[in-house]
């Protein structure tokens, strides 16, 4: 009887890298710097999150930079 040498791991893997190749790799490095110098992740847990976890926490450090930035305008436009 013929087994299959893959697990559901590698295929939930595969389906995320073809899920998520829209990232270029430049853009994958500057996120990661950028998370690493600016709100003090370590490469080991961005590099530890699943594909779509990473997706979740770039777009709510994106929409927590944007409040920041709204909340300085407005405090300077006080001024």
């Amino acid at each position: 009887m013929w087994t299959s040498k893959r697990t559901n791991n590698t295929r939930i893997e595969e389906f995320f890298l073809v899920g998520l190749s829209h990232d270029s790799l430049e853009n994958y490095y500057q996120v990661n710097f950028a998370m690493m110098q600016h709100h003090n992740y370590s490469l080991t847990e961005i590099e530890s999150l699943l594909p779509w976890e990473r997706q979740v926490y770039i777009a709510l450090l994106i929409n927590h930079v944007k409040e920041e930035n709204d909340k300085i305008k407005e405090r300077n436009m006080r001024r």
